[in-house]
């Protein structure tokens, strides 16, 4: 769906990105980790043309985007910012309508698809009347994701997209995110510095430094196979709730009557609030064995 080819920007003769490449296929969600000022947003930022890149060449559904209008382009093309960027002169209704009357739909139209959106990001119908500074940071960042989504485009970028929030808004927004079926068949590039929040819902991290990428793979791969240093101490802070969050039940034993899909520690988190504490110690004793014997082979050498 998206293809990035030798991307190359400069502000001032300093390099912001370098020869930046990757693909990301149809219903992916790829996520741009790293430190701030190593290349991520303005990556993200060339996707949409809202930057123009020095040199080098964006595909979307194998469409150059460089022979587009941008402002064509951006239609199709749902983005969400850190701070919501939400119009405050606008109501709730207005500001997700923005794109949908650029496209001549009708009233009836946009009633019904921002009913259907306010809905399935628990907000409620009511405040589609009401100003941008009434609600919370949460609900702006929901009504943000609303105007993104509103003509249901098949590419959705995304900056930051709940850094401004607290810390329990923030875990109860990203889990609502990986349960909202509109974004079950969006491609998704997303950027964030936040390594928990790279790891809860990228399929894949491309990892950035100093406008490079220093390695790009499944969570998994970076943290039992890093190509380098960086990698490795990049992840060190978090390492053990990472690779416990990374690795699947799956993946360390066959699951009959299936539930294999679930993290290590999901399920670790399952067996502690359960109530058989015998039966509790024993299937994490198994399970913490498991997932040893899959992070130390045979060998000895810890991956």
């Amino acid at each position: 769906m998206i293809r990035v080819e030798n991307l190359n920007k400069s502000y001032a003769g300093v390099a912001a990105v370098i020869d930046l490449s990757f693909d990301v296929p149809a219903g992916e969600n790829l996520v741009l980790l790293g430190t701030s000022g190593c290349g991520k947003t303005t990556t993200l930022r060339m996707i949409n043309r809202l930057i123009m890149p020095d040199s080098g060449r964006v595909f979307i559904n194998n469409s150059d985007t460089s022979l587009e209008k941008p402002e064509i382009l951006r239609r199709g093309i749902g983005y969400v910012l850190q701070n919501h960027g939400l119009f405050p002169h606008y109501t709730v209704l207005e500001n997700i309508a923005v794109v949908p009357k650029l496209l001549n739909w009708d009233n009836a139209a946009i009633h019904k698809r921002a009913d259907e959106l306010l809905v399935k990001l628990k907000l409620d119908l009511s405040l589609k009347t009401a100003y941008p500074a009434a609600l919370s940071g949460g609900q702006q960042q929901r009504v943000g994701l609303a105007r993104a989504l509103m003509v249901d485009p098949p590419v959705l970028l995304m900056d930051e997209p709940f850094g401004a929030l607290d810390t329990i808004t923030r875990m109860h927004i990203r889990r609502d995110f990986l349960e909202l079926d509109e974004l079950v068949r969006k491609t998704i590039i997303m950027v964030t510095h936040d390594v928990q929040e790279a790891f809860e819902l990228g399929d894949r991290i491309c990892l950035m430094d100093k406008g490079c990428m220093v390695q790009i793979g499944r969570p998994e791969e970076l943290l039992f196979k890093p190509e380098n240093t960086f990698v490795k101490d990049f992840f060190s802070d978090h390492r053990l709730q990472l690779e416990l969050k990374s690795v699947k039940v799956s993946t360390l034993f066959s699951v009959k009557g299936g539930g294999g899909d679930i993290s290590v520690w999901d399920k670790m988190d399952l067996l502690l609030n359960g109530n058989c504490r015998a039966e509790q110690t024993q299937e994490i004793e198994a399970l913490m064995n498991a997932f040893m014997a899959y992070k130390i082979p045979k060998h000895g050498a810890e991956r």
